[in-house]
């Protein structure tokens, strides 16, 4: 880890307990205002900062998720490790209830949603063949198995729009087509997002329901979702707790230098104001080096 340690929570997590000095700061940001002010504090020695995906008292849909903002406010705030913890459906019979998956690929199903942060005026191309930070995610299986969590290393994500669950039709459809593991709707384009700010992500998928694919289990049961969202979040900030020791110094997947080529537009056709805009994602390609 080279700066603060950052977690998005999803359903269930709204807090992370235990942190010293912990205040929530509001962010103002470019594009706009985040889901919430942020809890920044240290956990551990370690300098975090914690933002909870819908706001806290649960006030955005996964649509209407400030993706963009959350991702600069994270980037703004000298977060370079990020973990997304989100609640999920399962395809896969093994991949239970209370299951953890530290997801490591992504089917993006999203249609409503701005994918970028760069566009006309300042386009570029970012890799998301391996979306996600392949150390900082090993070290979430050893912090969820470390506390006793059932975690799967490795699992497709679909990322389905929402807010209704999925029909039958289309659960069969990802699961024994397509071959996903997990469905959720808050991962993208999150996790684009972050690559495009060269932030090290990890995303942790926590299972409260088989979708609606299952024999036994034909429809999502929203009590028995929440009953098992409770749960899961004790897990998750007990693999935090867990994390917080046993951060990578190091990262194998380039996760920091992802934009290094990835600029298209020439300097002297790039929008100012969209440039102005990316000060906090994109300043370590974007600002011109002092050549003194």
């Amino acid at each position: 880890m080279q700066g603060r340690f950052g977690i998005i929570g999803g359903s269930g997590l709204y807090d992370i307990p235990g942190l010293k000095n912990a205040t929530w700061t509001a962010v103002d940001t470019p594009w706009g205002a985040p889901s919430d002010a942020i809890l920044t504090g240290t956990l551990d020695g370690v300098p975090l900062a914690f933002l909870p995906r819908h706001g806290r008292g649960h006030i955005h849909s996964p649509t209407t998720v400030p993706y963009h903002a959350n991702i600069d406010a994270m980037k703004r705030l000298g977060v370079t490790d990020l973990v997304s913890i989100s609640a999920c459906g399962s395809f896969r019979e093994h991949m239970a209830p209370g299951d953890f998956v530290i997801v490591d690929q992504f089917i993006d199903r999203t249609f409503a949603r701005e994918k970028s942060f760069f566009g006309t005026g300042c386009v570029a191309h970012v890799s998301v063949a391996h979306p996600v930070c392949p150390d900082l995610s090993a070290a979430c299986v050893a912090a969820a198995r470390a506390v006793g969590i059932t975690t799967h290393d490795g699992g497709t994500y679909l990322a389905m729009e929402g807010p209704q669950f999925s029909s039958r039709a289309e659960s069969i459809l990802y699961r024994d087509v397509w071959n996903c593991d997990v469905i959720g709707m808050t991962n993208m384009p999150e996790a684009k997002l972050a690559r495009e700010a060269e932030l090290h992500y990890a995303s942790v998928a926590m299972i409260t329901d088989y979708d609606s694919w299952h024999p036994d289990h034909g429809a999502v049961d929203v009590a028995d979702v929440i009953r098992t969202l409770q749960g899961n979040g004790t897990k998750a900030r007990d693999m935090v707790m867990a994390l917080v020791s046993s951060l990578p110094r190091t990262c194998a997947g380039g996760c920091d230098t992802a934009l290094t080529h990835a600029i298209m537009t020439s300097p002297d056709q790039r929008d100012s104001a969209l440039v102005a805009k990316l000060d906090a994602v994109a300043g370590r390609v974007l600002t011109p080096k002092d050549p003194t």
